[in-house]
C-alpha cells in the first residue's frame, strides 16, 4: 500500500498500522475501557442526514470561517496532539507546515516534541496551545509566557484529563514516552526498521517545552496515564480556570466541555471558544459523542462563544453536518496523525487536501455557497 493509494482517513490508518511498531500505532489508535466511546464518536455522524438543496448557483463557493479572532480558508482545523515526533520524525513541523499551506489553525500540544519558540518563529497560520495544568506552578506560567513570547493566537486549556482514562490497549503493550525496549516490543521495532533508524539517528527525542523541569517523558521512560497521574493537578476548578485566562490575557478555550451546564460557566469565565470533546474516547468511556452534545450546548451559548467540535470527524460530510448545527469550525486529531505516521509531511498534505475538498464538493451539492447557509434546516436525525 503505497500513498497514492490513500483516499480518506481509514487508508491512511492502515497504512499507518503496517509502518508503525505496534506499540506506537495502538497508543494513536485506542482508546479507554472498551473503546465504545471512540466508535460512537464517529457513529453518531452516521444518525443524521443531509437534505440538500440544488440549483443554487455554486459554481464558487466561500469556505471562510472566523474562529477565535483568526479567520481560516477552510472550516476543518488540525487539534493538538502530543508526542508527534514518535510517529513520524518529522512531527509537529510537518503537520504545521500543512496547516499554514491551507489557511488554517494548528495546535500544539504541552507535550510536544517541538518548541513553541519553533513553531512561533517558522509558522505564520494561526496557533494554538494545549494546556495541561501541572502540579508545578512555575512550569505552568513558564508554558504561559512561552506562548505570550513566540505570539501565539489562543490557548486551549484541557480539562478533562485531570487523571488519564483506562487505556488498556498502552498497558498490554507498554507504551512510554520515550518508548521502552523489551522483549516484545523489540521485535516490532525490528520489524520496521524505517521507524526504528529514524528513531535513534534523527534529532533526539525530547519534550522541549517540559524538558527545563521536569524529566518524566523525556529522560525517564513514563506512561501517558502515569504522567497524568503523577504529574498534572487534580484539583484543577472553575476558578484556577479563570485565573489562568488572565493570565494569558488572549484568546481562550476550553477543551473538553460537555454539558450545557460546562459551556455556561466557560461564557461565565471569559472564554471565548470551546471545544465540545470527549478527548477522542480516550478518557470517559460510556460518555456521549460531540455530535450529539452540540446541539443543545449550541442553543445553550453559540451567540456568547465560539463552539467547535471536537472529535470522530474521519469526512467533510461530518464537518457539514457539524457546521449545521451550528459549530464554528472542527477539528480532529487521529484525522490527521494516521497520515503523519503513514508519510509524514506528504500524508498530512493529502488528506487535509481530500478532506477539504471533500467539505468543497459537499457544500456545492448541499447548495450551500458559504459556510452560514448550512442550517439545520439541512438535516434530518433518524
Amino acid at each position: 500500500m503505497r500513498l497514492t493509494d490513500c483516499h480518506n482517513v481509514e487508508d491512511f490508518r492502515r497504512l499507518a498500522q503496517k509502518r508503525l511498531p505496534y506499540p506506537v500505532f495502538h497508543y494513536i489508535d485506542g482508546a479507554a475501557d472498551d473503546e465504545a466511546t471512540k466508535r460512537r464518536n464517529t457513529d453518531a455522524f452516521a444518525d443524521c442526514d443531509l437534505v440538500p438543496n440544488v440549483l443554487a448557483g455554486v459554481e464558487s463557493i466561500d469556505m471562510r470561517t472566523t474562529v477565535m479572532g483568526r479567520e481560516l480558508a477552510m472550516p476543518l482545523f488540525l487539534s493538538p496532539t502530543a508526542l508527534q515526533r514518535l510517529f513520524h520524525w518529522q512531527g509537529e513541523r510537518a503537520v504545521a507546515r500543512v496547516a499554514e499551506r491551507f489557511g488554517t489553525f494548528f495546535g500544539i500540544s504541552s507535550l510536544g516534541t517541538v518548541s513553541v519558540e519553533e513553531i512561533g518563529r517558522t509558522i505564520n497560520t494561526p496557533k494554538m496551545f494545549q494546556l495541561y495544568i501541572h502540579k508545578d506552578k512555575g512550569l505552568n506560567r513558564a508554558l504561559i509566557d512561552m506562548c505570550k513570547a513566540a505570539k501565539f493566537d489562543a490557548i486551549a486549556l484541557t480539562v478533562d484529563t485531570i487523571v488519564s482514562g483506562n487505556r488498556e490497549r498502552c498497558l498490554r503493550t507498554g507504551f512510554t514516552s520515550p518508548p521502552k525496549l523489551t522483549p516484545r516490543s523489540a521485535v516490532s521495532f525490528a520489524a520496521h526498521p524505517k521507524w526504528t533508524l529514524d528513531y535513534l539517528f534523527r534529532e533526539p527525542f525530547n519534550l522541549p517545552n517540559l524538558s527545563g523541569h521536569v524529566a518524566e517523558g523525556t529522560n525517564v521512560a513514563l506512561s501517558i496515564a502515569d504522567y497524568f497521574n503523577k504529574m498534572l493537578d487534580q484539583s484543577m476548578d472553575w476558578k484556577m480556570a479563570e485565573q489562568i485566562r488572565a493570565d494569558w490575557g488572549g484568546e481562550f478555550c476550553l477543551k473538553g466541555i460537555m454539558s450545557v451546564a460546562d459551556a455556561r460557566r466557560a461564557v461565565d469565565i471569559g472564554a471565548t471558544a470551546i471545544m465540545v470533546s470527549n478527548h477522542g474516547g480516550r478518557q470517559l468511556d460510556g460518555s456521549r459523542a460531540p455530535f450529539d452534545q452540540l446541539a443543545e450546548i449550541v442553543d445553550a451559548v453559540g451567540d456568547k462563544i465560539d463552539v467547535i467540535l471536537d472529535g470522530g470527524v474521519r469526512r467533510g460530510s461530518h464537518v457539514l453536518k457539524a457546521l449545521s448545527v451550528g459549530a464554528k469550525a472542527v477539528s480532529g486529531g487521529r484525522l490527521y496523525l494516521y497520515a503523519l505516521a503513514a508519510a509524514g509531511e506528504p500524508g498530512v498534505d493529502r488528506i487535509v487536501g481530500k478532506l477539504r475538498d471533500e467539505i468543497e464538493r459537499g457544500m456545492k451539492l448541499m447548495g450551500a455557497r458559504k459556510v452560514s447557509d448550512l442550517t439545520r434546516e439541512n438535516l434530518r436525525w433518524r
